[in-house]
Formats: C-alpha cells, structure tokens, sequence
C-alpha cells in the first residue's frame, strides 16, 4: 500500500449561515475533533475584523484566508488550511466585479491540485437573481476548466451550490417545481457541467438512493423528519475521482441549516 493510502486528505465543505453565529453552536469543539486538512466555509456572513476573537482559537493550527462581501453580514466564504496542507496559494474571487463584491469564490492553489470554494447565489423567493446567479455558476466552471486547461492540475469545486440537480436530491420535488434551487434552468446547468466531464462526487457512490441531503429548512422540524435537498456538492474531473477514498454528509453536524460534507483523497 503506497504512502497516500496510508495518509488521505480530508477536505470538508460546510455552509455554516453566519460564522459568529456557528462559533456559538460549537464550530470550535467540532474542529478540534475533526481536524480537517482543508475546510471550506460558506456564508460565513462576517468580515475579518468582526471575527478577530473567534479565529485566534483556531489559527494556531490553521491559516485562515477569508473573501467578505461588500454588504455586511452578507454571503462570504473562508477556507481553513492546516499548517500541515498549507497551499501554494490561494486566489481571492474570479475576477468579475459583480461576483466578488460578494465574497463567493476562494481558490487554493496545491502542487497537484485546486480547489474552489464556492458559494453560489440564490435565486431568490421571486427568482429576481436567478439570472444573476445562472451567470455566476457559467463564470465559475470556465474559470474552473480555465484553470485545469493552464495548469493540468487536478480541480475540486466545493460549496453550496443551491440547486437540487434530480428529484432524489429533495424530499418534496412535485411541490417545489417552481421554486428557485430546482428550477428546470438550474437543474439543466448542472446536467450540462456532468456531461461536459465533470462528475458529482457523492452521486458517483450513490447513484440512486433516496434521503441524503445537506439542508433542511429550520421550519416544522425538517431536520428531524430529514425532509431537506441536497445542494451541497463535490464536483471533480475525471482524473481526481480516481483519487476518492471516501465520500460523506455530515449530517449528525448541527450548527448551521447545513450540514458539512466530506471527501478523503489519497495524496501524492
């Protein structure tokens, strides 16, 4: 058995719904015991200077690179990496002004790898920003393909995506046809990005079980009765799926809406 089996590397991705508001609910015990190598943030809802006493707890064991969104308490996404899987570099934004004044995007450069952290817009309740958000999720996955182009390196995009792709991925698909996170041009980008080679993780290890998802309306005990979608997503290229050890949600993680997901990659 090579070294990388012995030694994967835990990547988790979590929507937290407000950083502060997450520290509150124990985000700091619950990283302690899981020790991820790299952590993903999204809707962290808080600039750096609002967040100096609840990051000192961790930046001992993390560099902590954070991309705020202009409006306070708004979107944001933040990436916690281990001092031990420290990157090459990581990118704040995409480079389009009406994406990154929201704080979507951050890019960790590794030697044989890049990973997105994403958080994709919401259509909203009246779909007013689904144009807006259909434009950032084509922005995103050419500047993704951009980068493996340039690079050959291996690319990881990780985050709250908003869409539920098929009807397996929400609990009520029928009654939620016309709401926005499962909209048919929503669902059809995300088709359209598998068959242009990229591959859902955790679907490429359950391809048809039912009852897995990642958010649940804090509404009429949802959580509890799992009814929920699943919006939170791995998306990799061909190559990197070979390098999958393990694929989980996280769903016994409270604190947020969300819950975390997980991958494990063998590393060279």
């Amino acid at each position: 058995m090579s070294a990388s089996e012995l030694n994967p590397k835990s990547i988790i991705s979590w929507n937290v719904n407000g950083l502060r508001a997450c520290v509150k609910k124990g985000f700091g015990e619950w990283l302690k015991n899981s020790q991820p190598d790299l952590l993903g943030l999204q809707e962290t809802k808080a600039w750096r200077d609002q967040v100096v006493d609840e990051l000192a707890e961790f930046e001992t064991d993390y560099e902590v690179h954070m991309a705020e969104a202009k409006k306070k308490g708004y979107s944001g996404v933040a990436l916690f990496c281990h001092k031990d899987f420290l990157p090459e570099k990581v990118q704040e934004g995409l480079g389009v002004a009406e994406f990154d004044d929201e704080g979507r995007t951050l890019i960790a450069h590794y030697q044989s790898l890049v990973v997105l952290c994403c958080y994709f817009p919401n259509g909203a309740r009246d779909h007013s920003r689904v144009p807006y958000k259909m434009r950032y999720c084509e922005t995103l996955i050419k500047h993704a393909e951009k980068i493996q182009e340039e690079t050959g390196k291996n690319v990881l995009i990780m985050g709250d995506i908003n869409t539920a792709h098929t009807e397996i991925d929400l609990a009520n698909p029928k009654s939620n046809k016309k709401s926005t996170g499962f909209l048919p041009e929503e669902r059809a980008w995300v088709g359209q990005t598998l068959e242009r080679g990229w591959y859902d993780i955790f679907r490429e290890y359950r391809p048809d079980e039912k009852g897995h998802y990642t958010w649940w309306s804090y509404r009429s005990n949802c959580r509890e009765k799992n009814v929920g979608w699943r919006i939170d997503y791995f998306l990799a290229n061909k190559e990197l799926t070979k390098n999958v050890k393990e694929v989980h949600h996280l769903s016994n993680v409270y604190g947020s809406d969300h819950c975390p997901i997980q991958v494990q990659l063998s590393w060279e």
